[in-house]
């Protein structure tokens, strides 16, 4: 009994316990035939793909910024920051605009996709750890592995892999540009 109370707790304080006893809303999307999540609380819309302006000097996976209601929002292709060829842009493509937060500071980003798919509620009884290998992403850029209807869907962790530190220093030439985000083969 004070097993379970002390779960309860947990889970009321969003602790430890808590993605296992409440089910999630993870919007998917395809990404070079694979598919992955991100948090529907991060997610502020969905736009169709049109309208960047480059931005010189950016890095690559920079693909420019778009006007959102009078904000300058920078637009990363999530492909090419995962070290694979960049996006092309079909009549499905889209910008996913996700905010972050670093620092205490929160930013939008918009996130190119090759098409979204749907809102899924994923329990946290359904979602296993990253796998140490075998993936073709760094394991520290994956939150979990995501069990829907026998196959599985990338929940990508959102504060890493849309980490302006880590894009800046690989534009740079940083240390983090020396170690990609694909996993090593």
């Amino acid at each position: 009994m004070q097993q379970a109370t002390a779960q309860s707790q947990q889970f009321a304080a969003g602790g430890p316990g808590a993605a296992s006893f409440e089910p999630q809303q993870y919007l998917t999307f395809v990404l070079g035939g694979e598919t992955f999540a991100i948090g529907i609380l991060r997610i502020k819309e969905i736009i169709e793909f049109a309208g960047l302006t480059t931005v010189p000097m950016m890095p690559t996976c920079i693909r420019g910024v778009i006007n959102l209601r009078g904000s300058v929002v920078p637009v990363l292709d999530l492909s090419a920051r995962f070290g694979r060829k960049s996006t092309e842009a079909t009549r499905r493509t889209c910008i996913v605009i996700v905010e972050v937060e670093a620092e205490g500071v929160h930013q939008d980003i918009g996130v190119i996709v090759d098409a979204v798919n749907e809102v899924l509620e994923i329990p946290g009884t359904e979602i296993e750890p990253a796998p140490s290998f075998g993936t073709k992403l760094r394991p520290d850029l994956i939150r979990g592995m995501g069990k829907v209807g026998g196959r599985f869907v990338i929940i990508l962790d959102t504060d890493r892999v849309l980490s302006t530190e880590e894009i800046v220093a690989v534009g740079d030439g940083g240390e983090a540009g020396r170690e990609p985000l694909q996993a090593a083969a």
